[in-house]
């Protein structure tokens, strides 16, 4: 499994983190807040997002981050969500 071996909060705005790959991907507050698995932004039954990307001003920041366990983080954004738990895999697959 890939991991990260680095995470660096670049701004109030911009992550990167440093695969054990090599690879390294920078993820940005309104992208991830855009990408949201939260239930209140993804139905639990159906999968079908919930949340509007029109609804995520551009201009989003990270407020605080934390680790969660050996596997995720979790974003505490601007707009004062804070649900979502974004685990390694799923930030890897977000990044292409």
């Amino acid at each position: 499994m890939i991991e990260p071996t680095q995470i660096v909060e670049e701004n109030d705005r911009e992550i990167s983190i440093t695969w054990s790959d090599a690879t390294e991907n920078r993820y940005y507050a309104a992208q991830l807040r855009k990408s949201c698995p939260c239930a209140g932004c993804i139905n639990e039954w159906t999968g079908e997002k919930i949340l509007k990307d029109e609804q995520i001003a551009s201009d989003l920041n990270f407020t605080h981050i934390t680790i969660v366990g050996r596997y995720a983080l979790n974003f505490h954004f601007s707009d004062g969500h804070e649900t979502g738990i974004y685990s390694f895999a799923y930030l890897r697959k977000l990044s292409g």
